[in-house]
């Protein structure tokens, strides 16, 4: 007999949820279910709707638990914080409460998108005031979507997603396999969404190789998997339950996913606690990150509090910061406070920070404060830099060609206003 068929033929011994009474549970001769025992011993229910059924697990944490660095009572000071924030940015909660997120992450049968990949395993969870719930619907046999999608979405209450890469995957996953039973199915929520992939790319590529969530729980969160299951084994392991009924593998990929929904808690946590300038745990590179995505994000006069904050780090200058600073400036028209800036970082700062800044040296000096033997001096040190280089592709010729049309067009100047002062003063003696 098909598990399906013992399901349904357990119904009776089920008390559904209705009118507030608690939720499905099998009763105790649930045993003809296979392996029942295993899944009940992992909190899991089975969640009928008609003839139908998937299966549900939840597990909860408190709010004090230590995941990584973090408790998660440290993501309801993280919300808190945002409550505060004066700009925008993408990551902000402000005007949301802690217990309207909704951490979000999938385990499907494939690594691609369309209606060929199928979600098996739909994971979210939820901080409240003293915990955090994680709950887990399960596919239990192909076929099965309309309870599994039921069940999920039905208890869905919330107003922000906040996922890792969900917005390019597992977000449209969804909605691709909710088209195909949206009659039989509550509707998608239109949901907010905090996408925290963009956050690790725009913070930690310069220091990790690749951004997978296992390599920033590891070297930015500070949590470490035990015996943890790759998230690629999950199509297989899957497959493989479908055909023997034995959850042990299953379990292992729930626990994974579980991870991965607790560890979106921690990481939104540490994002926030960077942006917001809450804890000082981060290096100067990581701050210089910062201020470049508020920077980025319309948020200039806090990213230039930021850039104030680590132009000097251990006694020496940081180039970056003290870079982007002078452009603030430069932007403010403040020519003078990024002319300071820039000439005391143009000797010293590496190659490719020192061509810019020599170049926006020659600028100001030629066209705002008229200083064009200083113009001409900068330019043509950037000649030279850019010659003892040795580059030779087209790019690095064309920028040659400008620097010396520039130069001319500086010496011409130069030619010219000697010339006025020399008439001038010619004059004076007649």
């Amino acid at each position: 007999m098909s598990l399906k068929n013992k399901l349904t033929r357990m119904k009776k011994h089920i008390i559904r949820e209705e009118d507030g009474e608690p939720a499905a549970r099998p009763a105790d001769h649930s045993a003809d279910l296979p392996f029942w025992d295993l899944w009940k011993e992992n909190g899991t229910t089975a969640y009928f709707l008609d003839d139908d059924f998937c299966l549900v697990r939840e597990k909860r944490y408190p709010i004090h638990h230590q995941h990584g660095d973090y408790t998660f009572k440290d993501f309801i000071k993280a919300v808190d914080a945002w409550q505060g924030f004066t700009g925008e940015h993408p990551l902000s909660s402000k005007g949301l409460s802690h217990e309207d997120m909704f951490f979000f992450d999938t385990e499907t049968t494939g690594l691609g998108g369309g209606v060929g990949n199928t979600i098996f395993l739909l994971g979210h969870g939820r901080v409240t005031d003293k915990e955090v719930i994680v709950t887990q619907h399960f596919l239990p046999q192909p076929g099965s979507e309309i309870p599994l999608y039921h069940s999920f979405l039905s208890n869905v209450d919330y107003n922000t997603l906040v996922t890792y890469n969900g917005k390019a995957f597992d977000w449209p996953q969804v909605k691709t396999r909710h088209t195909l039973i949206k009659d039989h199915v509550p509707k998608l929520p239109g949901f907010g969404h905090f996408d925290l992939y963009h956050g690790s790319r725009r913070l930690f590529k310069h220091k990790l190789d690749s951004v997978k969530l296992i390599n920033v729980e590891r070297n930015i969160l500070g949590f470490n998997r035990i015996d943890d299951v790759p998230g690629y084994l999950a199509p297989m392991i899957y497959f493989d339950y479908i055909e023997r009924r034995d959850p042990e593998g299953i379990f292992k990929v729930m626990t994974h996913n579980e991870l991965d929904i607790l560890s979106l808690i921690t990481l939104y946590t540490h994002l926030t606690f960077q942006l917001l300038n809450v804890h000082d745990k981060a290096t100067g590179h990581e701050r210089f990150e910062v201020g470049r995505w508020l920077e980025y994000t319309g948020n200039g006069k806090i990213a230039k509090e930021r850039y104030e904050e680590i132009i000097k780090e251990n006694g020496e200058p940081n180039f970056k910061a003290v870079h982007q600073l002078a452009l603030q400036y430069k932007k403010e028209k403040r020519e003078q406070k990024a002319i300071e800036l820039w000439e005391g970082i143009h000797e010293n700062a590496p190659v490719p920070i020192r061509k810019v800044v020599l170049l926006e040296l020659a600028k100001l000096y030629e066209h705002k404060t008229k200083d064009l033997q200083r113009a001409l001096e900068m330019c043509s040190r950037l000649l030279a830099l850019k010659e003892s280089i040795g580059e030779t592709n087209g790019k690095h010729h064309t920028i040659i060609g400008n620097l010396n049309h520039r130069k001319a067009r500086i010496e011409k100047k130069i030619d010219k206003h000697i010339g006025f002062v020399t008439r001038r003063s010619e004059e004076e003696n007649l």
